[in-house]
C-alpha cells in the first residue's frame, strides 16, 4: 500500500501530544484534534501543550483543531481519547470517516458498561471496512516527546496495513513491533494499570520489595489468565505490551496509577487524590471492567477483585491485604 503521510490525531493529551510530536520526527504531516479551545491555541501559536505537556517545545508544523473531523482528512487516525469516550468519539466520527483509513487505538482501557476491549468498541461503531490496530507498550508520555528510547507494540490482524503503519510513525527512538494479536495487547494495557495500583498500594503501605514482586508475578498471571480465556496468546503478555509495560508503569511515580495506589497505601482517600488530578486514571474505571469480564470468562483473578473492592466498594484496605494473604496454598502453574 502507499505510504501513509498524513495522520491525525485524536485527543491532545500528554499521550496525544507526545504521538503527534513523534510523528513529525518521523516526517509525517500531523493534524491534532483538542477539546479544549485554550490547549488548541497554545499548540499553534505557542508550539506548546501548556496543559499537558508544559514547558516542552513542540513542532511547529504540527497543527492543531477544534473540529474533529479535521483530523479525518488523512492516511491513518490515531484515537488518544480516554477508553470510557472511546465509544461516543468513534459515534461521532463514523458518518465521516474515509473509507479504508485505519483507525490506531492508543487508549489503554476496559469499556465499564459493556466490559469491552477498546478494538471491539471501535470496530462496533465505525464503519465496517475500518481496519482497526492497537498501538500499546512501555510509554511514559513525557520520555517520548523528548525523544527518549522506547518500544511499543502495533498489533491487527492485517500483517500488512500494520508493516504499513510501523513504517509510518517508526522512528530510530519510537520503535514499534509488529504482532497480529489485539486481544493480548489490550488486555495487557488495561489490566497492567489495576495492577499498577496493587503495587503502589504495596509501597505506600510498605509491604517491601519482597511483596511487590510477588505482586507483580501473580499479576502477570492474572492479566495472561485473562487474555487467553479471550483468546489472546500467552506469549503476547511477555513481550512489550504485557510484561514491558506493567514493569514501566507499576514502579515509578511518573504512572498516574502507581502514584494513585501508593498514596491510598499511605492512608488517603481516593476522593482527595483524584480531585487534585487533570489528567484520568484509567485504572480507576477499569478495575470494575476487569472483574466484569473476568467473571463472564470465569477467570479467577483475585488481586484485581482486591483492587475493585477498595477503588469501588469501600473495602478496608488492610482487611483486603489480609484476605489477599491468607488465601489457600496452590501450585504455581497449572497442571
Amino acid at each position: 500500500m502507499e505510504a501513509m503521510q498524513r495522520i491525525g490525531v485524536i485527543g491532545a493529551g500528554a499521550w496525544g501530544t507526545a504521538l503527534a510530536q513523534t510523528l513529525r520526527r518521523a516526517g509525517r504531516d500531523v493534524i491534532l484534534w483538542a477539546r479544549e479551545p485554550e490547549v488548541v491555541d497554545a499548540i499553534n501559536h505557542r508550539n506548546e501543550n501548556t496543559d499537558f505537556l508544559p514547558g516542552v517545545a513542540l513542532d511547529s508544523a504540527i497543527h492543531a483543531t477544534e473540529e474533529i473531523t479535521d483530523a479525518l482528512a488523512a492516511d491513518a487516525v490515531l484515537l488518544v481519547v480516554p477508553a470510557q469516550h472511546m465509544r461516543s468519539v468513534c459515534a461521532a466520527l463514523a458518518p465521516r470517516w474515509p473509507t479504508g483509513v485505519p483507525a490506531v487505538v492508543c487508549a489503554k482501557g476496559i469499556e465499564q458498561t459493556s466490559a469491552s476491549l477498546m478494538h471491539e468498541t471501535v470496530e462496533d461503531v465505525l464503519p465496517a471496512d475500518v481496519p482497526v490496530a492497537v498501538l500499546s507498550g512501555p510509554t511514559f508520555a513525557a520520555e517520548v516527546v523528548r525523544g527518549l528510547p522506547t518500544a511499543v507494540t502495533l498489533a491487527m490482524d492485517d500483517a500488512h496495513v500494520g508493516r504499513a503503519l510501523v513504517d509510518a510513525i517508526g522512528t530510530p527512538t519510537f520503535r514499534p513491533y509488529y504482532a497480529p494479536d489485539r486481544i493480548g495487547a489490550e488486555i495487557g494495557g488495561a489490566v497492567k494499570n489495576v495492577m499498577a495500583i496493587a503495587a503502589g498500594i504495596v509501597d505506600g503501605r510498605k509491604l517491601g520489595d519482597n511483596a511487590r514482586a510477588a505482586l507483580l508475578t501473580r499479576g502477570l498471571a492474572e492479566i495472561t489468565r485473562l487474555a487467553v480465556a479471550k483468546g489472546g496468546r500467552a506469549e503476547t503478555l511477555m513481550g512489550l505490551s504485557g510484561l514491558g509495560d506493567l514493569v514501566l508503569t507499576a514502579s515509578s511515580l511518573q504512572s498516574r496509577n502507581y502514584s494513585l495506589g501508593h498514596a491510598l497505601g499511605e492512608g488517603k482517600t481516593l476522593e482527595a487524590v483524584m480531585g487534585g488530578r487533570k489528567a484520568v486514571t484509567e485504572g480507576v474505571y477499569t478495575a470494575s471492567a476487569v472483574v466484569a469480564l473476568a467473571k463472564d470468562l470465569s477467570v479467577d483473578m483475585p488481586i484485581c477483585a482486591a483492587v475493585d473492592g477498595v477503588l469501588n466498594h469501600q473495602a478496608d484496605l488492610d482487611e483486603t491485604i489480609r484476605g489477599l494473604l491468607n488465601r489457600p496454598f496452590k501450585a504455581e502453574h497449572s497442571i
